[in-house]
């Protein structure tokens, strides 16, 4: 079907970050899968490019745009070919909400420039050893000085993407002391420059794929936090994390939706080149049922993708919705990426082949964001469950 969500501008945008990916990044990958992250001055580039500060305000150094369909093109252009930015999802699509949304004027000032240009690279450490995807049983605390210039802040964090390069972490800790009544009061965001005394990076996880893109464990011993950097408001730390939740899930909706789409390029691709008992591994019907299978649910999952992302540019995007579209569209990718592997036999377990990377790589995708099963009891309670 023909896809109208995307209009010139967009496509001006693809052909220049396809240009630079092929340049760039294709050559490259491998080495940066083997150290756990790219190099801190491909970030740089990429703000050389524009891509980290397309919705920066053009008065912090960014480009000012309003459409989040920019990270949508980032997303497929770097599923076609098989790579990843690193940490330049969650920099961009995860976190600047947050400073756009709640930061002062002057702490927009400090750190919106170095964010677009790539000098200033940021993560958000939410998720801790002992709560996964209960937030509000989060233990690490954060006290106010009895003079009121700063906060002591304590406690340990962990799959923390970008956590290991950062330079400014969000990290949510308790500001006061739990309430059994009413366990979501008392959490609050502050921004935590990584070259804080106490502030350390710990192991860098292991992880079955996004082997681009580290994943750190941090901790914080006595780390003194300048009360100016206190994210918004004191104690409203898990109605700010609530705010961009739809905004997440549909990038990771559409981040499913385009591995999907790559998959099925690359085993198409494959299966006509690929020769078997004397013929091209496309000429079998079983070959072209799976693949007629599979393209029919990509584009399935691209109708629901591309109208929440109209959505949510529209500003009409709802919790449900995101839901919906995370849930359907990743759960999908997890389907058709399995076929089109079984399709290139043994090749498609060798890490050469993009399709073994995909693989991988997408099965984070029905867990991070909130699970499967979170997304099924959204949209069960918008039925009245």
């Amino acid at each position: 079907m023909r896809r109208t969500v995307f209009n010139e501008d967009h496509e001006a945008f693809r052909a220049t970050l396809r240009d630079f990916i092929d340049r760039e990044v294709v050559p490259v990958h491998h080495e940066w899968e083997e150290q756990g992250h790219p190099p801190r001055d491909f970030y740089r580039k990429l703000g050389e490019l524009g891509v980290l500060g397309i919705q920066v305000p053009e008065e912090f150094g960014g480009a000012g745009e309003t459409s989040f369909k920019y990270s949508a093109v980032a997303a497929e252009e770097t599923a076609r070919a098989g790579v990843s930015f690193g940490n330049c999802s969650v920099h961009v699509n995860l976190i600047l909400p947050y400073l756009l949304a709640y930061a002062t004027d002057g702490q927009k000032r400090r750190w919106l420039p170095g964010f677009a240009s790539g000098d200033l690279m940021t993560a958000i450490a939410m998720t801790e050893p002992g709560t996964g995807s209960d937030l509000a049983n989060i233990q690490t605390r954060a006290e106010l000085s009895e003079d009121g210039t700063h906060y002591v802040l304590n406690g340990a964090k962990t799959f923390i993407t970008g956590g290991a390069l950062a330079d400014l972490v969000l990290v949510v800790a308790r500001t006061a002391a739990y309430d059994p009544e009413n366990r979501r009061a008392g959490l609050s965001i502050l921004c935590v420059e990584s070259s804080s005394e106490g502030f350390a990076v710990g192991r860098k996880l292991q992880k079955i794929g996004l082997k681009a893109s580290d994943t750190a464990e941090l901790s914080f011993t006595d780390v003194r936090v300048p009360a100016e950097n206190l994210l918004g408001e004191e104690g409203e730390g898990f109605s700010y994390l609530s705010h961009n939740l739809a905004q997440e899930r549909l990038t990771i909706a559409f981040g499913g939706t385009a591995t999907a789409s790559a998959a099925l390029r690359f085993a198409t691709q494959y299966v006509k080149d690929r020769t078997v008992f004397g013929k091209p591994v496309a000429h079998f019907q079983n070959t072209k049922f799976v693949l007629a299978e599979c393209a029919t649910e990509l584009e399935a999952a691209q109708v629901l993708s591309d109208r929440a992302l109209d959505l949510h540019d529209a500003g009409e995007l709802t919790a449900t919705d995101a839901a919906k579209a995370k849930l359907f569209c990743t759960e999908v990718a997890g389907r058709v990426i399995d076929k089109c592997l079984q399709l290139h036999g043994g090749y498609g377990y060798i890490t050469e082949y993009p399709i073994a990377r995909l693989y991988a790589d997408a099965r984070v995708s029905r867990i991070y964001g909130g699970t499967s099963e979170v997304m099924k009891t959204i949209i069960a309670k918008s039925l009245g469950l």
